[in-house]
C-alpha cells in the first residue's frame, strides 16, 4: 500500500486547502489561551481587610482599628482580624486618640462583618463576591482545581470518543460546551453553582486543542505538518493567552469578563461547513470514498488535477479489518508491554512538565503590582518558547529536545532562594527563563506524543496524557500553598521533578524523522543505551504486538 503521504502528494504541501485548515483550527485554539488561564484574575485576591461601621467612630480610630502585622518582612493591615468593636467604640466615645492607647493589649476579633476590598485594580472578582478569604480562604486553590478536574475528565473521555466517532464532531462539540459553560457561570450567583459550571466548562475547556491537534496533524503532511504541530498551534494558545489580560484590563468585573471571553465562540459556527474530518481516520474507518472526495474538493481548491483514485493501492488486510471493528480505549494502552512502558513514563513526564508550566502561570498576578502586565509578558514569553521548539522539532531528536527542556527549567528554580529580596527583577527574569523551558517543552510533548502512536490510539494517547497533565494543573494551585512554610518551595519542588522527568525520558522511543505510524507494527522502539566509544550500529527493530489480542 502507498503511503498516506505519497497518496496526496499530488496536492503539494501547501495551498488554498492546507491554508484554509491550518489557520482554522489555529483559530479554534485561541479561546483555550484565555481559557485555561482566565482564573488568574477572576479568584486573584485584592488587598482586603475586616469591614468596620463607620458610625460613632472618628478617622483616626477607623484606621485604628485594624492590627498591623508583619508578613515576609513587610507590614500591612491584618486582613482577618480587628480590634473588638464594642471596645474600640467606647474607647472613641471617651474621646480618646489611637496614640493614647496601647493598642496591642485590646483583644481581636474575626471579621464578623464582613470584609472591605480594595478597587484600585478589580471592580470585583470571584474572592471578593463570594469573601473566599480567611476561613475561607482554601475555596481559592479548589476552584482552579475544579477547573482542571474539569479538564482532565474531558481529556480523558474526548480522546477516546475521538478516536470512535472522529475528529470533527468532538472539536465543535467540545468548542460548544466551552462556550456555553462560560457564558452560564455570568449568572452563577453562589460559588458552588459557580464551581460546578466551571467544572463543565472545564470538560471542553482543553478537549477541542487536543482534537485540533491530532486534526490536524493527520491532514497535513511534509513541513506543514511539522509547522502546525508545533509553533503555530502553540502561538495560536499564546494569543489567546496575551488577549486575556487585554479583556481582564477593560473588563475589571468578573461576570463582564467571563461575557466577553464566551461571545468569541459564536464566531466559530460557520467553520462546521469549512474543516473537513481527518482523511487518516476514514481511511482507518474503512470509508476511502469520503476520504478520497475530501482530496478531490481539495485539488480544486488548490487548482490541481486529481487523480481518479487517490487511494488506489489501500488495501486493508485482514487483520486491519479486525483492527477497524474493533473500538480502542484507554485501556489498550496498557495491554502491550512496550506499550505500557511507554505509556507510562509519557505519564510522568505530562505530570511533571504540566505541574511546572501551570505553577509558574498561575503565579503571574504576584510578580508584579500590575497583573496584568505581568500576565501580558509571560504570555508574550511563550511566543520565542514556541518557535525555539519548531526549530527543535525540524533539526534535533526528540529525547534529547525534552530533555534539555526540562534541565534547563529546573536550574533557575534551584537558585532563586540564592537571588536577594532588593532584587525582584533578577527573579522575575528566572521565573521567566524557567516558564520559557517548560513552555517549550509541553510544545514538544504534544507533537512527540502524537508521532508515537498508531492512528487508532494517536487521539486517545494524547488525550489520556493530557488528562494526566491536568491532574498536575488540578495540583498545581495547591502546589503554591507550600510557599506559607518556605518561600521557595514551590519552586524547589518543581525543579526536582523536572530532574525526575528527565530521567524517564530516556526509557521512551525516539520518533524523529520517522513517518506517523498508520499500525502497531510501524511504532519504532528505544534503541539501547551505550557507550558513546561503542559505535556498533544497533539494528532498527519495530514493535511487534505480540501480546495484542488482536
Amino acid at each position: 500500500m502507498k503511503g498516506y503521504a505519497e497518496s496526496v502528494a499530488f496536492l503539494g504541501t501547501w495551498g488554498c486547502f492546507q491554508a484554509v485548515i491550518f489557520f482554522l483550527l489555529c483559530a479554534s485554539i485561541v479561546p483555550n489561551g484565555f481559557g485555561a488561564f482566565t482564573l488568574v484574575f477572576l479568584v486573584d485576591v485584592p488587598p482586603h481587610h475586616c469591614f468596620v461601621p463607620v458610625d460613632n467612630l472618628t478617622e483616626e480610630w477607623q484606621k485604628a482599628a485594624i492590627p498591623v502585622e508583619v508578613v515576609n518582612g513587610v507590614e500591612e493591615r491584618s486582613r482577618c482580624s480587628r480590634y473588638r468593636l464594642d471596645v474600640v467604640m467606647n474607647l472613641s466615645a471617651q474621646g480618646s486618640a489611637p496614640g493614647d492607647v496601647n493598642l496591642t493589649e485590646l483583644q481581636q476579633e474575626p471579621c464578623v462583618d464582613g470584609w472591605s476590598y480594595s478597587k484600585d485594580i478589580y471592580l470585583s472578582t470571584v474572592v471578593t463576591e463570594f469573601d473566599l478569604v480567611c476561613h475561607d480562604e482554601w475555596k481559592q486553590p479548589f476552584t482552579a482545581s475544579v477547573l482542571y478536574a474539569g479538564i482532565t475528565c474531558g481529556s480523558l473521555f474526548a480522546g477516546e470518543l475521538s478516536d470512535k466517532y472522529g475528529r470533527k464532531p468532538i472539536l465543535f462539540a467540545t468548542m460548544a460546551v466551552q462556550t456555553i459553560f462560560t457564558f452560564t457561570q455570568v449568572f452563577a450567583n453562589s460559588w458552588i453553582l459557580f464551581t460546578i459550571l466551571l467544572f463543565f466548562n472545564g470538560l471542553g475547556q482543553m478537549s477541542n486543542y487536543v482534537a485540533a491537534l491530532v486534526l490536524g496533524a493527520e491532514t497535513l503532511i511534509g513541513h506543514a505538518r511539522v509547522v502546525y504541530s508545533s509553533v503555530a498551534v502553540n502561538s495560536s494558545f499564546a494569543l489567546g493567552y496575551m488577549m486575556l489580560p487585554v479583556f481582564a484590563y477593560y473588563l475589571r468585573d468578573w461576570r463582564s469578563l467571563l461575557l466577553g471571553l464566551s461571545l468569541p465562540g459564536l464566531l466559530y459556527i460557520p467553520m462546521w461547513w469549512l474543516i473537513p474530518e481527518s482523511p487518516r481516520w476514514l481511511l482507518y474507518q474503512g470509508r476511502v470514498q469520503e476520504a478520497e472526495a475530501i482530496f478531490k474538493k481539495a485539488a480544486r481548491w488548490n487548482k490541481v488535477q486529481a487523480p481518479q483514485y487517490v487511494f488506489d493501492q489501500y488495501v486493508v488486510t485482514e487483520k486491519e479489518k479486525a483492527q477497524e471493528k474493533r473500538n480502542y480505549s484507554t485501556l489498550d494502552l496498557f495491554k502491550i508491554r512496550k506499550l505500557r512502558v511507554i505509556t507510562l513514563n509519557l505519564f510522568l513526564i505530562w505530570f511533571n512538565m504540566f505541574i511546572s508550566y501551570y505553577a509558574l502561570s498561575l503565579n503571574t498576578s504576584q510578580l508584579h503590582t500590575n497583573p496584568f502586565l505581568s500576565c501580558f509578558i509571560f504570555a508574550l514569553v511563550e511566543v520565542p518558547a514556541y518557535v525555539c521548539s519548531w526549530l527543535t522539532l525540524r533539526y534535533l531528536p526528540r529525547r534529547t529536545s525534552i530533555i534539555t527542556s526540562l534541565c534547563l527549567g529546573s536550574v533557575p528554580l534551584f537558585f532563586l532562594e540564592l537571588v536577594p529580596r532588593d532584587l525582584p527583577t533578577l527573579t522575575l527574569i528566572m521565573e521567566m527563563l524557567a516558564k520559557f523551558s517548560f513552555t517549550g517543552g509541553t510544545c514538544l510533548l504534544f507533537t512527540y506524543t502524537s508521532e508515537l502512536y498508531p492512528t487508532p490510539l494517536r487521539n486517545t494517547a494524547t488525550g489520556t496524557c493530557s488528562m494526566v497533565s491536568r491532574i498536575g494543573s488540578c495540583l498545581a494551585p495547591f502546589l503554591l500553598k507550600l510557599s506559607v512554610f518556605l518561600k521557595y518551595l514551590p519552586h524547589i519542588t518543581m525543579a526536582s521533578l523536572a530532574l525526575f522527568a528527565a530521567i524517564a525520558t530516556l526509557f521512551i522511543p525516539e520518533s524523529f524523522g520517522l513517518p506517523l505510524p498508520e499500525t502497531f507494527e510501524q511504532m519504532a522502539t528505544r534503541q539501547r543505551i551505550r557507550c558513546p566509544c561503542d559505535r556498533k550500529k544497533e539494528p532498527t527493530r519495530t514493535l511487534v504486538p505480540a501480546e495484542d489480542p488482536l
